[in-house]
């Protein structure tokens, strides 16, 4: 979870000059998609009081995150290897590799005491600007103290040390030592989507967002889910249960969740309704639906469609659907 960059601003005639740009733009500092196989899972909090708010005066974020978290779907793409990119030119200032990727579930209270970040490094951009990047994967890293590093320039892979319990990138960019929110830059406090954007392509906001969608052949456990993703889970067939899951991330207190299975004549098969509004924000959530027991003719040949909706107030903000052919 840790570090960005941003870039002094230019200094302009006028008092009523808009800000001015910064020098340097933020690029993607993974080798991942959004919406496809990573996720923005936290912003930095833009709230100094002991609430927390994200930039979008929501709750995308927990009390003091200095950084944006950006996680991969999986353990599975993470045991494959995915790239961290530098965010912007300049000069690798310290490193640190040799901590085991482990999910700080699986780590005795205070494992990782100093050493929150992980695996990882600082990147000096120049003008007070720096970025770290944090819980990469142990013996990735591929730069140096005082290598020269361009914007993409590959640093290492993603991973799963210090404190994190999945795999992701947290990046922190600072000025002048001080942590800045790059979707927000200079936003004045208690302001909502104020402020200039870091990024040379700023990253949509979503209200919320599904990880992993698919279907299995009985109930699924989270862990299940984030080890495997959704397509090396067992497979169903025309002879076993059938059952369709959502992982989604970002939901909150009120939203009212549904995941429906269908058939392939539209019949209704199985469906969560109703299930009671969220009693507080979720920053995931695991849903699943489904059918224990084929028919003893087995499943009818065709195709099957999981459909999953999230309501807020009243209005659907988030839908998604998966599809099966058997």
């Amino acid at each position: 979870m840790r570090r960005w960059l941003v870039l002094a601003p230019v200094a302009l005639l006028g008092a009523a000059a808009p800000a001015p740009a910064p020098k340097l733009q933020l690029a993607w500092p993974i080798d991942c998609r959004l919406g496809a196989n990573c996720a923005i899972q936290n912003y930095p909090d833009d709230d100094p009081t002991p609430a927390a708010h994200d930039y979008a005066c929501h709750g995308r974020t927990y009390q003091k995150h200095d950084g944006t978290d950006i996680r991969l779907t999986s353990m599975a793409l993470e045991r494959r290897g995915v790239s961290v990119l530098a965010a912007g030119p300049g000069t690798v200032l310290r490193t640190r590799d040799g901590i085991e990727d482990r999910s700080i579930r699986d780590e005795p209270p205070g494992a990782v005491a100093g050493k929150e970040c992980g695996n990882g490094l600082v990147v000096d951009h120049g003008g007070g600007w720096e970025t770290q990047y944090c819980h990469m994967k142990q013996g990735s890293l591929v730069v140096h103290p005082g290598d020269h590093v361009a914007a993409g320039s590959v640093l290492g892979q993603v991973g799963l040390s210090g404190d994190t319990e999945f795999p992701h990138l947290h990046l922190t960019v600072r000025k002048d030592g001080k942590p800045v929110d790059p979707f927000a830059f200079g936003a004045p406090t208690g302001s909502c989507r104020a402020g200039q954007s870091l990024w040379a392509a700023t990253p949509a906001y979503r209200e919320g967002q599904v990880l992993v969608a698919g279907f299995a052949t009985g109930p699924v456990q989270m862990g299940d889910v984030q080890n495997n993703g959704a397509d090396q889970l067992p497979r169903p067939s025309r002879t076993t249960a059938l059952v369709a899951f959502v992982q989604a991330i970002g939901l909150q207190a009120g939203d009212v969740v549904r995941l429906t299975l269908a058939g392939p004549d539209g019949t209704m098969l199985a469906d969560s309704k109703p299930l009671p509004p969220l009693d507080h924000d979720k920053a995931q959530q695991l849903n699943f639906v489904g059918r224990g027991h084929a028919p003893a003719t087995g499943w009818p040949a065709g195709q099957y469609r999981a459909t999953y909706s999230v309501t807020r107030n009243g209005k659907i903000v988030l839908t998604n659907f998966a599809t099966l052919v058997l």
